[in-house]
């Protein structure tokens, strides 16, 4: 007997940025997989059970989820922001092709949902409104070098970049020397968003030059972007800055 595996985003933190796709798969689910402070984000029924494991453990996760699943439940896997960016539903996608075959026969179904540089770009205004990447600089599942590299390579050419886990404390340095790369290729006044919590009641949403970028001001539930050269700050007198990057490119500009 095969069950159900639902793979969900919880969104930035909100409660009400998390889809009604991902509220019915909750609703629907009997046991939750996940990282406990976004399991604690849900609002589960007393006959709904919580399998806590640690922010390590994504696969060991994943292998548990789809055992639960394959036996015939309900299972609920569960992401914060999107399960698709960085996240979830790659470690399941990775378990069912690497794991025994009746994880195959599973009922998956992963569901999208608002990820941090989404939030984040809302909150300051449209720095995405041109060609984007997103890079985590998180060395844990790839090399420095590899980063470096796609770095260097997004701001020659000119990709508005969203940062995903910029620091920590087994990685303090590794932002500072992001930002000291972009310098190279970038003006000194590109704009770079440093978006904390975005949408949750300890939000904080910072814009500073990138020469004078503070990588000090980050912490792991900080999502940054930075600008590309034509990504423009329009100042508004008594309300927010809006930063964005202009939807067209003037002719021979990179």
């Amino acid at each position: 007997m095969s069950g159900a595996l639902f793979v969900i985003g919880t969104g930035p933190g909100n409660p009400e940025q998390m889809t009604p796709e991902a509220l019915a798969a909750v609703e629907a689910a009997t046991d939750f997989f996940g990282y406990g402070p976004y399991l604690d984000r849900l609002q589960l029924r007393d006959d709904q059970l919580r399998h806590v494991s640690d922010n390590r453990e994504e696969l060991d996760r994943a292998g548990a989820a789809l055992s639960m699943a394959a036996d015939g439940a309900q299972v609920c896997v569960v992401s914060g922001g999107d399960p698709g960016v960085f996240a979830m539903a790659a470690a399941v996608c990775e378990a069912i092709e690497n794991g025994p075959a009746a994880w195959r026969a599973v009922d998956l179904t992963i569901l999208p949902g608002v990820t941090a540089m989404l939030a984040v770009a809302a909150r300051a205004g449209a720095p995405l409104g041109h060609d984007f990447c997103a890079i985590s600089l998180s060395d844990n599942l790839k090399p420095w070098n590899v980063i470096e590299n796609r770095l260097e390579l997004a701001a020659k050419a000119g990709f508005v970049v969203a940062l995903y886990n910029p620091i920590s404390q087994a990685r303090p340095w590794q932002l500072g020397e992001a930002f000291k790369l972009l310098r190279k290729h970038l003006p000194a006044t590109t704009p770079v968003i440093f978006g904390r919590a975005a949408g949750r009641p300890d939000e904080r949403i910072a814009v500073q030059p990138l020469s004078q970028a503070d990588a000090s001001i980050a912490d792991m539930a900080t999502c940054i972007i930075i600008g590309s050269a034509e990504t423009r700050i329009v100042t508004r007198p008594g309300r927010p800055d809006l930063v964005y990057t202009p939807r067209f490119m003037a002719e021979g500009r990179r």
